[in-house]
């Protein structure tokens, strides 16, 4: 049963830990920390900072017992840039850190000006894919997103995914491509 419920601040640890497994072999992700226990000690972290608000917005979601996971920010609502900063300085290896904080600044300066629903974060623990979780994760923050009339946006790490995404109407808007880093595919969903 693909049951997707709202994630409650006490279960942050758990949604997290999901996420964490979902981007194991995620391109950006393993670009960012390829070396395991960088992964395992950095990722955590980085997540928290990165969907934090969605916590704090009750726009965390999750399939039941925590197989996959999906954060959402309302419109209006950024991810907690400081806090994402402080993580990437005190993580990322100084050879790594210009080509990043050239990405993220093409990420901020590339995002829709309308006002939308952003989709940083939504995986699905590598035992349980394949079950149509993710499919329910992305239709229910899309009735919420429908509800409002608004579009959605997401940058895709993982081209795998691009066709899960455009089966619930997103479409390719461009590329973010710097360096060496693994391309960012962004995607818009028009308004329903």
């Amino acid at each position: 049963m693909n049951a997707t419920s709202r994630s409650a601040e006490q279960e942050r640890e758990h949604v997290i830990a999901t996420v964490v497994l979902a981007f194991v072999k995620d391109p950006f992700a393993r670009w960012l920390y390829p070396q395991a226990h960088q992964y395992l000690a950095h990722v955590p972290r980085m997540t928290a900072a990165l969907v934090g608000k969605a916590f704090e917005n009750e726009t965390a979601d999750h399939i039941a017992g925590f197989a996959g996971a999906a954060l959402w920010l309302p419109p209006g609502i950024e991810p907690d840039k400081q806090q994402i900063l402080d993580v990437l300085r005190s993580s990322v290896g100084p050879d790594r850190l210009p080509t990043l904080m050239a990405v993220f600044d093409e990420m901020g300066s590339s995002r829709p000006e309308e006002p939308h629903w952003y989709l940083p974060v939504i995986g699905v623990d590598p035992a349980y894919q394949g079950r149509g979780h993710g499919h329910a994760l992305l239709h229910h923050g899309l009735e919420r997103v429908d509800d409002e009339g608004k579009i959605a946006y997401l940058e895709n790490t993982n081209p795998d995914y691009t066709r899960l995404y455009e089966s619930h109407g997103f479409r390719v808007v461009g590329t973010i491509e710097v360096a060496e880093a693994p391309p960012l595919i962004q995607m818009l969903r028009p308004a329903q």
